[in-house]
């Protein structure tokens, strides 16, 4: 039987590769990008999401109308500010 323990310095390490995250030659730059620009993005729809449903409320449209319309932006944030911006009701 193998006795590993035997094998293993202290500070070394196990698995499949000894490659450590920060020796990569990217060093994950192109997730840090992505997740910028989809940060950024997500930042812009919420506000524009929540400038929709300020200005729902704000509308003269009924009640019910009021609360389907901010259903339907909060549920569908980018589908729904365009249905909004489209066939939405404007404020008074």
């Amino acid at each position: 039987m193998l006795d590993v323990e035997s094998h293993v310095k202290p500070g070394m390490r196990i698995g499949w590769s000894q490659e450590h995250p920060s020796t990569r030659q990217d060093h994950g730059k192109g997730r840090e990008v992505g997740i910028e620009v989809g940060g950024i993005l997500g930042l812009v729809i919420l506000i524009a999401d929540i400038w929709a449903i300020v200005n729902i409320f704000g509308s003269s449209a009924s009640v019910g109308s009021k609360v389907l319309w901010i259903v339907i932006v909060l549920v569908l944030p980018v589908i729904g500010l365009i249905l909004w911006w489209l066939m939405g009701p404007r404020s008074r």
